[in-house]
């Protein structure tokens, strides 16, 4: 049982290191990236800084980091797109369109939770 445990162990610890690879390559190619971070960095001083209570404050937190990863897999979608269609195609087009639709629709989101608990 040890054994296997510390198999898994070892795997996690190499998925993080893949996974911060990952997440350094982004944030120095994309500045898309780093202005998200930065947009949730703001946010979350502000959900501390107010009276929230710790489910609202959860809520936007939340929410912050599902538009970080929304623009994550945006910029994963554009790398592959570009890899596998280097000319300009519809297609790739449609894909590079839907990734980043993707990102403001979850960015509506966070802004319609934070507008409903400030004003609720």
């Amino acid at each position: 049982m040890w054994q296997v445990l510390a198999a898994e162990l070892g795997r996690l610890g190499r998925n993080a290191v893949v996974s911060w690879q990952g997440f350094r390559a982004a944030w120095e190619s994309e500045k898309s990236v780093r202005q998200w971070v930065w947009a949730n960095a703001a946010s979350a001083l502000l959900a501390f800084s107010l009276d929230l209570s710790g489910g609202e404050r959860a809520i936007l937190l939340a929410l912050g980091l599902i538009v970080l990863v929304t623009e994550l897999l945006n910029t994963a979608i554009e790398a592959v797109v570009d890899i596998a269609s280097p000319g300009r195609h519809p297609l790739a087009g449609r894909a590079k369109d839907c990734g980043s639709a993707a990102v403001v629709v979850a960015a509506l989101a966070a802004g319609v939770a934070w507008v409903a608990i400030l004003i609720g």
